[in-house]
C-alpha cells in the first residue's frame, strides 16, 4: 500500500514539474527579445558619381578618293590596312571613250593634218620667194608665224585625242587624272573597287565612285549618346574615361570636346550625341569602329564624411539616422536629422549634425 502511494505521489511531483517547466518555457517564448543593431562609424572617403555613354572610337576625319575620270579600273596598287601618304598612287584607271567624243576628237586631227599640209606648202613657197629676195621679211615673217599656228593646232588636235582615248598625254604623265592618288597621309581604311570595276567621277547627279576611305589614325574621337536626364550635368572640356571592349586591359583618357544641341529619340528615350578627343598612346593600335563606353564624371566630393547610404533615412525633404547613446544593458538610439550631400549609390556625403565619433544604427545583426 505504502508503494502504491510513493508511486502516486512521484507521478503527481512529476506532471507538476513538467507543468511547470512548460510555463515557464512559454513565458520565456512569449516575452519580446530585444533587437541587437550593427553600428557604423562614419568614415572620410572619396565620392564620386558618374555616368556611362555607349559608342565607339572612329577617325575625327574620313577622306573619300574619288575619281576624275569616268572609267575601268585597270589596276590597283593599295589595299586596306597599308599607310599611305599624300600623293601615292592608289589606283589606275581606264579610259573608255565615248564614241561622239571619239569620232569628234579624230575628225579635228583630220582637218589639223589637212591645214597644216596646206600651210607647209604656202610657207615653203614664202621661204623660197624670200631666199630669192622677192619679197619682204614682213610678208616672210607672217608666213612664219601662220605655219606655227597650224602646227601648234595640229599638236593641240592630237592631244585632245590621246585625252579622249586614254585620259592622259605623252606630256602631262606626271599629271594623269587616270592615277587616282591620296590626298592625305594615314591609313587606308577600305579599298571597295577591284580591278575591272567601272567607276565614274563626281558630277551635279552623282556622288561619284569611290576608290578609297583614308584616314588620320592619330587623331581619334569617340562618338556615343547620353540620356536626356544627365545631359544637363555635362558640359564641354570635362575629362572622360574611355573602356574599348576589345582591349580589356586598357582605359584611356579623352576630353568632351562636343554636345549635340538636338536630341535624338531612340527606343522610346531622347537621346543627344557626345564627342570626345581620345588621348591614346602611339604603342597602342586603335582600329576604327571599336565599340567603347565612356565613363563620365557628374559630381564628385574628395575627403568628405561618408556613410553607407542604407543607414540614411529620407522622409520628405529631411533625412534622418538612429544615433548610438546607449548599449548597456541594451543597444538605445536617438532618431537625430542630419545634412547630406552626394551620394554614389553605395555611400553618402554627410555635410553636418554628425562628427567621425558617432555611431550610427546599421543592419539589424543576425544569430543568437
Amino acid at each position: 500500500m505504502k508503494t502504491r502511494k510513493y508511486l502516486k505521489i512521484a507521478l503527481l511531483v512529476i506532471v507538476a514539474a513538467l507543468f511547470i517547466w512548460t510555463f515557464v518555457f512559454l513565458y520565456q517564448k512569449s516575452q519580446p527579445k530585444a533587437t541587437i543593431y550593427e553600428t557604423v562609424a562614419p568614415e572620410i572617403a572619396d565620392l564620386q558619381k558618374t555616368t556611362i555613354a555607349t559608342g565607339k572610337v572612329e577617325p575625327r576625319d574620313e577622306v573619300l578618293i574619288k575619281p576624275q575620270i569616268s572609267g575601268i579600273i585597270a589596276e590597283v596598287y593599295k589595299e586596306a590596312g597599308q599607310t599611305i601618304k599624300q600623293g601615292e598612287v592608289i589606283a589606275k584607271v581606264k579610259v573608255i571613250p565615248e564614241l561622239g567624243q571619239l569620232n569628234s576628237a579624230e575628225s579635228r586631227v583630220r582637218l589639223a593634218e589637212i591645214n597644216a599640209k596646206q600651210a607647209e606648202t604656202d610657207f615653203a613657197r614664202v621661204e623660197k620667194l624670200f631666199k630669192d629676195k622677192l619679197i619682204s621679211s614682213e610678208e616672210y615673217e607672217k608666213g612664219e608665224v601662220s605655219v606655227k599656228q597650224v602646227r601648234e593646232e595640229l599638236q593641240t588636235a592630237k592631244d585632245n585625242l590621246e585625252i579622249v582615248k586614254e585620259g592622259i598625254t605623252k606630256n602631262s604623265a606626271s599629271f594623269s587624272s587616270t592615277l587616282i592618288r591620296s590626298t592625305i597621309t594615314g591609313l587606308i581604311l577600305d579599298v571597295p573597287i577591284k580591278v575591272g570595276n567601272l567607276v565614274i567621277m563626281s558630277n551635279t547627279f552623282n556622288d561619284g565612285t569611290t576608290i578609297a576611305t583614308i584616314a588620320n589614325m592619330n587623331d581619334l574621337i569617340f562618338r556615343g549618346n547620353i540620356d536626356e536626364t544627365e545631359v544637363g550635368r555635362i558640359h564641354e572640356d570635362m575629362p572622360v574615361k574611355l573602356t574599348i571592349g576589345a582591349l580589356q586591359n586598357l582605359s584611356f583618357d579623352a576630353v568632351l570636346e562636343y554636345i549635340s544641341p538636338k536630341g535624338v529619340e531612340e527606343n522610346g528615350a531622347n537621346q543627344f550625341e557626345i564627342k570626345a578627343a581620345v588621348q591614346a598612346p602611339d604603342s597602342v593600335q586603335i582600329r576604327s569602329g571599336y565599340s567603347a563606353n565612356a565613363e563620365i564624371v557628374l559630381e564628385r566630393a574628395l575627403k568628405t564624411l561618408a556613410l553607407p547610404e542604407g543607414t540614411v533615412e529620407f522622409s520628405g525633404d529631411s533625412t534622418f539616422v538612429y544615433v548610438l547613446t546607449d548599449s548597456v544593458p541594451e543597444q538605445k538610439f536617438k532618431r537625430q536629422e542630419i545634412k547630406v550631400g552626394m551620394s554614389d549609390g553605395i555611400k553618402i556625403a554627410i555635410k553636418s549634425c554628425l562628427t567621425a565619433n558617432d555611431k550610427v544604427r546599421g543592419a539589424e545583426k543576425k544569430g543568437k
